[in-house]
């Protein structure tokens, strides 16, 4: 075994994030906590990581660890098999620090604090060379009163973070030796043990999360906005139905294409997979492909948002301007923005349906066809 191992304690059962579920295995921007968690344990000074996970959850940490990346930041840092956690926090790195016999020196981390950063890591294993143990801590900014409204001074307080980081065999003794109750870090146990314990710099990106707009705002923290263009054209043409932004227009012709010809879901579907850099709708439904014949362009249109899902990411606007000189669109403008916020998942407020002409130059002022083009804003995860 390594010499320096990460135990990352991921047992709760708590429900305060909301979610449904665990909130280890609630998702941030299509990604796990627990994936995030163990991706930035693969540190270069750390040889293994054990996780410990609560009774009945081997499911949801196999389904977990499918998200997280093997190759980033070290891939051969080992992921050993879990250990089965206890009834409170205390239990569970207890039982985790038992699996890790032969280790020198542990990092005892929370799962609920998934963005660690390297140089924390860095700075926790430095202080090791001359302490039983180190903390990350930042310092206290606000105002601290008692609930009586009597001023605390914050001079000596700090706020502690996890991970924290010990020589092995003395907070194993620590734990073991420990009879004060429910402790609220290891720090506290390693403390009434004697050990000696540095404070290093810890990292605001290490805030806890607990509830559910922590995690609302880790994810806005996570995703990075992208712009997408697309532009498509039809002809007109008699016999033919005419669909524009998923709704069928009275006219008396119709848009002809391979599918149903609707240049506003076309151009739309491409502005979001340009966003992706996703290729565009051809490359996805090429127009040699019989399959595609007649298809209704909703289909296309919500291929391209999954993938936004699939990503991780959130669609938060679309634009369209739709170019003709027939039909008028203003007494349809209002439907067009309903279907696509149905298809897109969205909210109306965030679909905009624009019409104009070209002052009758060129096709579609002589009414042989009808454009449109479209940008959309999408927010996907950072690349790591």
């Amino acid at each position: 075994m390594g010499r320096t191992i990460a135990l990352l304690v991921a047992a709760g059962s708590g429900s305060r994030s909301g979610g449904g579920v665990p909130k280890q295995y609630r998702s941030i921007a299509g990604k796990p906590l627990l994936a995030y968690a163990v991706d930035r344990l693969r540190h270069p000074r750390i040889d293994a990581v054990q996780v410990v996970i609560g009774a009945g959850q081997e499911a949801a940490y196999r389904n977990a660890l499918e998200h997280a990346r093997g190759d980033s930041p070290r891939g051969d840092c080992p992921l050993l098999p879990p250990v089965i956690g206890g009834a409170t926090r205390r239990r569970s790195v207890s039982n985790g620090l038992a699996a890790l016999e032969g280790a020198e020196r542990v990092l005892i981390h929370d799962a609920a604090r998934p963005f660690l950063p390297g140089a924390v890591i860095d700075r926790l294993l430095g202080a090791l060379d001359g302490h039983d143990g180190a903390v990350p801590a930042l310092p206290v900014v606000d105002t601290l009163a008692r609930r009586d409204g009597a001023a605390v001074s914050r001079e000596e307080l700090v706020r502690v973070q996890t991970p924290q980081a010990f020589r092995y065999d003395a907070i194993l003794g620590a734990h073991a030796a420990w009879r004060g109750g429910e402790a609220t870090d290891d720090a506290q146990i390693a403390r009434a043990a004697g050990l000696d314990i540095a404070l290093v710099e810890g990292d605001a990106r290490l805030e806890k999360l607990t509830y559910d707009a922590d995690f609302r705002r880790a994810e806005a923290a996570l995703l990075s906005p992208r712009v997408g263009f697309g532009f498509d054209v039809h002809a007109l043409a008699a016999g033919e139905e005419l669909w524009l932004g998923g709704i069928r227009v009275p006219h008396d012709k119709g848009l002809r294409g391979h599918s149903d010809a609707d240049v506003v879901l076309h151009a739309l579907t491409d502005a979001i997979l340009g966003a992706l850099g996703a290729g565009d709708i051809g490359d996805h439904f090429p127009p040699s492909d019989p399959q595609w014949r007649g298809a209704a362009s909703s289909l296309f249109l919500g291929f391209a948002r999954a993938l936004v899902e699939q990503a991780g990411g959130r669609i938060d606007h679309v634009d369209v301007t739709i170019i003709c000189e027939a039909p008028r669109i203003g007494p349809h403008r209002d439907a067009m923005r309903n279907r696509i916020a149905e298809l897109l998942q969205l909210p109306q407020s965030r679909v905009s349906v624009k019409a104009t002409t070209t002052e009758r130059l060129g096709f579609t002022g002589r009414g042989e066809g009808i454009a449109a083009q479209a940008v959309a804003t999408v927010r996907l995860p950072e690349d790591e």
